[in-house]
């Protein structure tokens, strides 16, 4: 398992957060405070306080690079 931040402030950047993770086969799930959901679900996702920073939990055993790259834009440093 991998554990990243992302912050995803606009509609528009959730939406091609979807459509980035959906390609991949393992699961994702985003954490705020005590709440987790599944990352593929849009409606979840908005359903998180998008305000600040989100752990991203991505579930694989692969080497995720390929993953983290391309989440790029979402990652906070």
């Amino acid at each position: 398992m991998k554990k990243v931040q992302i912050s995803l402030n606009s509609i528009d950047k959730v939406k091609s957060f979807v459509n980035t993770i959906s390609q991949y086969d393992f699961d994702f799930d985003l954490i705020s405070g005590r709440y987790v959901i599944d990352a593929k679900s849009i409606m979840g996702i908005f359903s998180l306080d998008l305000s600040k920073p989100i752990d991203l939990s991505i579930y694989t055993d692969d080497d995720a690079t390929d993953v983290l790259e391309a989440l790029k834009p979402y990652i906070v440093d």
